[in-house]
């Protein structure tokens, strides 16, 4: 409790410089809550550097069902984001590249409420990664190679970020809160850690991408020192996709050659396709995201070697619903994933399902407020035990400074 009224202290004290320093602006007007850390930015735009900073708090309950109701543990969770692009052309004179990196940190010391209440396979919880203290997760080199249209990453990268996406189900911090509507569940993406991904552009609508990352990462190290240490397994990772209009259309396979299931068999290979697709938009500017979008993913992953073996999402999204809210976005969603009969033992129903909602008011550009309510049915940690179906229920804020 101490660390969170800290945290929320020095939140409050923030505001309140920014208050300050407002000199009679609208502070519910500015794009970040310290304007740009009062203006660093912009002085630091002309050098090729740009610094952004947020944190996200979140608290859920489990209302009904699942293994509790009653425990407190976990039901808040916080994390802090800070971001730095550096482009290397202003920086150092060279022809064209960038170098970001995102370091983050978390408290307090739960990683979310699904182990004291719920017990669920997926996560209610993406965003709660425990009492961590400050740890850089990504820091990759990104730039052309050969030609405009082919880009290399290299570096500490999360995988997951840049396959099997969506854009209306991929970030915790401001869609939902389910794993299982953030990720496909079939997929075993290695933890943020050594990848090179290369990208070709073969088109202006069709795009070809595959990289290779350190199976065995810990996201945790700065370093990376488990990519040639003892048996050196890398995760693989190929995906196609096409733009038509407001749409994205992806298919992709992968391949994990690390020994898994009871025989402990290698090379593990998956295949997905994710989709998101414009359905319709309120006027006709291109910087405008105001309607209704939709998202489908599907997973297969053979159930000798994987627990989950099939696995399935799909939702809408609605941004600007009411009238003079512009900006505020509503999304509702369905996920499930089949258990494979192998791990029937352990996971005692066939399969998970969750159904979430979440509505996001933007009270000004930096903060943003809003409820999230979900379903879980067939709650199981692969304990070889399955909770009642639980109902949780929360409210996430998030400011960007």
């Amino acid at each position: 409790m101490g660390r969170k009224i800290a945290v929320l202290s020095v939140v409050s004290l923030l505001g309140l410089i920014g208050l300050c320093q407002a000199e009679g602006e609208n502070l519910l007007q500015r794009e970040t809550l310290t304007d740009g850390f009062w203006g660093l930015n912009d002085r630091l735009a002309d050098s090729g550097i740009e610094v952004g900073f947020g944190i996200t708090n979140i608290y859920q309950a489990n209302v009904k069902g699942g293994s509790s109701t009653h425990s407190r543990r976990g039901r808040h969770s916080g994390s802090y984001d800070l971001e730095l692009w550096a482009d290397l052309q202003k920086l150092f004179g060279f022809d064209t590249g960038s170098i970001y990196m995102l370091a983050e940190g978390g408290w307090p010391n739960a990683e979310g409420i699904d182990a004291a209440s719920l017990n669920s396979a997926f996560g209610v919880n993406a965003d709660a990664i425990g009492n961590q203290g400050t740890v850089i997760k990504e820091l990759y080199y990104k730039g052309p190679v050969f030609d405009d249209r082919i880009t290399l990453m290299i570096g500490k990268i999360a995988f997951a970020d840049l396959f099997e996406s969506s854009a209306y189900a991929d970030d915790e911090c401001t869609q939902f809160l389910n794993n299982a509507l953030i990720d496909g569940q079939t997929i075993p993406f290695p933890d943020f850690g050594l990848s090179l991904v290369l990208k070709w552009d073969i088109t202006d609508l069709w795009y070809l991408m595959g990289g290779a990352a350190d199976a065995q990462a810990n996201g945790r190290e700065t370093g990376f020192r488990s990519t040639f240490h003892d048996e050196d397994y890398f995760f693989y990772a190929l995906e196609t996709g096409i733009t038509a209009g407001d749409g994205n259309y992806r298919v992709g396979l992968w391949n994990d050659p690390q020994p898994k299931g009871s025989d402990n068999e290698r090379d593990d290979v998956g295949v997905y396709t994710s989709c998101d697709q414009m359905l319709h938009k309120e006027n006709a500017d291109p910087e405008d995201g105001q309607g209704l979008g939709a998202f489908f993913r599907y997973g297969y992953a053979p159930s000798e070697k994987n627990d989950i073996t099939n696995f399935y999402s799909l939702g809408l999204q609605y941004q600007g619903l009411f009238d003079g809210w512009d900006d505020d976005v509503f999304g509702l969603a369905y996920a499930r994933g089949v258990f494979a009969n192998r791990v029937a033992s352990d996971y005692p129903a066939d399969y998970e399902s969750v159904l979430e909602g979440y509505y996001n008011a933007q009270i000004a550009p930096w903060f943003v407020f809003g409820p999230s309510i979900q379903y879980v049915a067939n709650p199981t940690s692969g304990e070889g035990s399955t909770s009642k179906d639980a109902v949780v229920f929360g409210v996430r804020a998030q400011m960007i400074f």
